[in-house]
């Protein structure tokens, strides 16, 4: 009975609080550009499962993916930013995607109701167990294309976000996990593994995306090693969805005219 509060809570109204991280286009003049942001969770105000990592161990312990990433994809598009060519990422278990026949659809509808376009928003991947059904996953991910929505590889170089699924799902953006990102200016292991994926990237024609960056010797390591999207401490901390929106009004107002800024943004 407790467990079945736990995720009745989640699920409630006000349950899921989305929370915003920008990713932005570094290419030598400052400030950064601002390019997207990124759609985080956080559970229930004041509970164990306030946490991001609490709660998704939870919801994957319980199998709940699909209900919990719909619940999170509401959430996030109803309070997101609304400048125009600023991409949102949000994140989808790839179970929910295998298993959810009806997501697409779900997903398409959220957007309509919320007046984002389809082709501002990209979906991240986030791959800690199989898809259940590949078809089904594959049949998912060509719809959502056909519909305009960029594809994005989450953490990758960990766990489940293998060479496999690169191949079957041939991504927009890699995104870098932060391990392999935190001391890249002085490990040379670390930047062996980033050219890699580097040169990886550039045979499915996507962009890499570094996670986790927090300093300004980071920047110009990746910088160097052909990476300019870029997320992390350095340029904020996950924000408020008024945060956020106050965010890319400043970053409007010190860049100048958004159609001067490169077309090709992260998710």
């Amino acid at each position: 009975m407790q467990e079945h509060r736990a995720l009745n809570s989640i699920l409630a109204p006000g349950g899921i609080t989305p929370m915003y991280q920008p990713i932005c286009a570094v290419d030598g003049t400052l400030p950064p550009q601002l390019a997207g942001f990124e759609c985080l969770s956080r559970g229930p105000m004041g509970t164990n499962f306030e946490a991001a990592n609490v709660l998704f161990d939870y919801v994957r312990l319980k199998r709940e993916e699909s209900l919990v990433d719909r619940a999170c994809v509401s959430a996030a598009l109803t309070r997101a930013p609304r400048q125009e060519n600023i991409r949102l990422s949000v994140n989808v278990h790839a179970s929910t995607l295998g298993r959810d026949r009806d997501f697409v659809p779900f997903f398409i509808a959220a957007a309509d109701n919320n007046d984002i376009p389809l082709n501002r928003l990209t979906i991240e991947i986030v791959e800690h167990a199989p898809p259940w059904d590949n078809v089904s996953f594959l049949t998912a991910l060509a719809k959502l294309r056909e519909n305009g929505v960029k594809i994005a590889l989450d953490d990758v170089g960990l766990g489940q976000s293998n060479f496999k699924m690169m191949i079957d799902v041939c991504p927009d953006y890699l995104k870098i996990d932060r391990y392999f990102i935190e001391r890249c200016d002085t490990d040379p292991n670390r930047r062996a593994v980033i050219e890699a994926l580097r040169s990886l990237a550039s045979r499915f024609g996507a962009q890499l995306v570094a996670e986790g960056v927090s300093t300004a010797e980071m920047v110009e390591t990746l910088r160097s090693l052909g990476v300019s999207l870029m997320q992390g401490y350095l340029f904020a901390k996950p924000l408020t969805a008024e945060d956020a929106a106050r965010y890319a009004i400043a970053s409007d107002q010190t860049l100048g005219p958004r159609a001067s800024r490169p077309l090709s943004t992260p998710a």
